[in-house]
């Protein structure tokens, strides 16, 4: 099952890499170049890979379809044409990096980290699980809510032309064809120092590419199978921003800490027992279940928040533009191009 936290794609560049800012460490960009050029030395063009006779059956059938998708982001989605995702890596583990969110105890406000060129994201990304974890366990001293996400996928923005990675294939199909769509959407805008916008971008990028993919590819199953996952999801994620908004409202309260705190602990009860009342409505489907098993708290909520909110909005303008995929990236970098306030009022 894909998980909406599994969409937050951490985005690294390699050439920032040799810059240090304030809130940067030599040992972070290190792990960050090693992780990199440790996908670097394991490229293998997907076409080599595909007539090898020690590839696998199902590995194969996966590849050439990856290459059919591929041809289909540039030539139906107008997504950059350049060489990302027709090379293929086997890093031998099951994420690619690992995403740090932060927030303070009582408050969705992310913790920034910023970079050389690409700015501030609000998200930290290590190659190493254990490195992420070791950030996580300091936040947490520091009294942040944490969560720490496994990441299948990021993109360079075009700096370099992204493989496809194993990390990536564990999901159905058209979940494989909307992670290519999402990281070419991000190599096509992307905006400095706006996190939820160019996430949000990349899911209206992602969801439609999926909907026009399946309707020149999809089986009647296929098709099936996408729209039962889509409203699972939908009502997964407005659980998850129905208790963001509950708990903006008690975070804005005049409330002693102890009394704040119940306050929380009561809104994160509630949250996971309308998820119960959720699966039973779904005949019992558990797909979610890892999700809620820990860490609940107002960094994997923002994790969602991030990705999610402002969708409707980047729907509507390509609704209004008639589905239009070019007159909507003209009209989304030109909303990139307003300040940040101005950005989101529009």
């Amino acid at each position: 099952m894909k998980f909406i936290t599994l969409c937050s794609y951490i985005i690294l560049y390699f050439s920032s890499f040799m810059f240090l800012n304030g809130c940067s460490t030599i040992t972070y960009y290190s792990q960050a170049i090693g992780g990199q050029w440790e996908i670097f030395s394991r490229l293998r063009p997907i076409e080599d890979v595909i007539t090898q006779s020690t590839t696998s059956p199902l590995l194969k059938q996966q590849l050439t379809d990856i290459l059919k998708i591929r041809a289909f982001a540039s030539e139906v989605l107008i997504l950059p044409d350049n060489d990302s995702y027709t090379d293929y890596v086997d890093l031998e583990r099951s994420s690619v990096v690992w995403s740090v969110f932060a927030t303070p105890k009582f408050s969705f406000e992310p913790k920034q980290w910023c970079f050389f060129i690409v700015g501030c994201v609000s998200y930290r990304g290590y190659f190493s699980k254990v490195r992420a974890q070791t950030l996580a366990q300091t936040l947490r001293a520091q009294h942040y809510d944490v969560y720490v996400a496994s990441i299948p996928a990021y993109s360079t923005l075009g700096w370099f032309d992204d493989p496809v990675l194993n990390t990536m294939l564990a999901w159905p199909l058209y979940d494989i064809a909307g992670l290519i769509f999402h990281e070419l959407a991000h190599q096509k805008i992307y905006i400095k120092d706006d996190t939820a916008f160019n996430e949000a971008f990349a899911m209206t990028v992602e969801y439609v590419g999926i909907e026009r993919w399946l309707a020149k590819y999809g089986t009647p199953q296929n098709i099936a199978d996408y729209r039962q996952a889509q409203q699972r999801q939908q009502a997964f994620i407005d659980l998850v921003l129905s208790t963001r908004n509950e708990l903006e409202q008690i975070y804005q309260q005049d409330l002693l800490p102890q009394k704040m705190e119940v306050a929380k602990t009561t809104a994160f009860d509630k949250l996971r027992s309308q998820y119960q009342q959720l699966k039973t409505r779904w005949g019992g489907f558990a797909g979610y279940d890892a999700w809620f098993a820990k860490d609940l708290n107002n960094a994997k909520l923002l994790s969602v928040v991030t990705y999610e909110e402002d969708v409707p909005v980047f729907q509507a303008l390509l609704e209004q533009l008639g589905g239009d995929l070019p007159a909507f990236y003209q009209a989304v970098e030109k909303l990139g191009k307003l300040p940040k306030e101005e950005r989101r009022k529009d």
